[in-house]
């Protein structure tokens, strides 16, 4: 079982005020055919570990300054730029928040999914064509073959994000990156889109790590979630077990911040995490929660807290419930 693995991944902003922490210590599993989800305010590094493991970084400032991206045994960390062409848009593919600014507007859609047809396949012509042709069907898009000579402009959001997604499963990817892929969307919208990956994954096999605010998208799509804060992952798991029992007082804040459904949920009020994330720039010697977290103490503003083994999963927290302080601190 391979599917992708990051270890320890730290990329670092180099400016003129100094070199500034964006990811530190990022580790993650997704094997094939199953679902991660990274969850976290805005801010907090998910798209930078996203365009981190796709190498698409801007470059300066950005850097990976340590940790591997491992997928199917295969460090694209480590890869050579000439080398890692070869593998974006085939092994490993991303569908990116907003597909109106992503799809290029002076080539058709056709065109666009042609070429990357014809760079990783080597597919040309009529094949070509006709495999985009498929690809729209399968992505639910209507008359697909009239549809290969439109523009992006000429069709709605949700029409661009399966355009989108057609794009990046057209090789088959190993992994599929999905940084918040319904945010613009409407609701209905929102759960066609959803429900196709689904089905595209258990026809494909690929591993797919989701990114999102949605707690509620969280818990129809994954299988586990990581939870991230200030560019560490601060609580992960099997998502029953981090919704069911969540241990890190932000885990709790996010959840206690989402509505829960039904009359009750709909009007009950919300609890809110007082502050934000803060900037890279700001983060505190210990714990980057610990300004806004009801249960900080002496050991939160020494040092941060490592992901440690708590009951059935694992959280950075030296105030969680069932781990010691100790191991907090050693990452045990």
């Amino acid at each position: 079982m391979s599917g992708l693995e990051v270890r320890g991944l730290s990329v670092a902003l180099f400016t003129r005020a100094g070199v500034l922490p964006a990811l530190s210590g990022v580790s993650l599993r997704v094997p094939p055919g199953r679902t991660l989800a990274l969850v976290g305010e805005s801010g907090c590094g998910k798209s930078m570990t996203a365009l981190a493991i796709m190498r698409l970084l801007p470059e300066p400032p950005a850097r990976i300054v340590a940790g591997q991206v491992m997928l199917d045994g295969v460090d694209l960390a480590a890869l050579p730029e000439r080398r890692m062409l070869a593998v974006r848009g085939k092994a490993v593919s991303m569908i990116f928040q907003d597909p109106m600014s992503s799809l290029n507007p002076v080539a058709t859609v056709g065109e666009q999914i042609v070429e990357v047809l014809r760079r990783h396949e080597g597919l040309g012509g009529r094949a070509a064509r006709q495999r985009a042709v498929e690809l729209l069907e399968l992505v639910g898009i209507p008359d697909a073959a009239a549809r290969l000579d439109e523009y992006p402009h000429r069709l709605s959001g949700g029409m661009c994000q399966r355009v989108m997604i057609a794009i990046a499963i057209a090789c088959r990817p190993a992994l599929l990156v999905a940084d918040e892929p319904t945010t613009a969307l409407d609701v209905t919208v929102q759960a066609q889109i959803l429900e196709l990956l689904q089905r595209l994954q258990a026809e494909t096999g690929m591993a797919l790590l989701l990114i999102t605010h949605d707690l509620g998208v969280v818990a129809e799509m994954a299988d586990e979630v990581a939870v991230m804060y200030a560019g560490r992952i601060v609580e992960q798991g099997p998502v029953d077990a981090v919704f069911d029992a969540p241990l890190h007082p932000y885990t709790r804040g996010l959840i206690g911040a989402t509505p829960s459904g039904g009359t009750a949920g709909r009007h009950a009020r919300l609890a809110d995490i007082p502050g934000s994330v803060p900037g890279l720039a700001e983060l505190p010697a210990g714990c980057a929660f610990a300004p806004r977290c009801p249960l900080a103490f002496g050991a939160c503003g020494a040092q941060p807290a490592l992901l440690a083994q708590a009951p059935g999963h694992v959280v950075a927290c030296f105030a969680a419930e069932g781990v010691p302080a100790d191991a907090a601190a050693a990452g045990a």
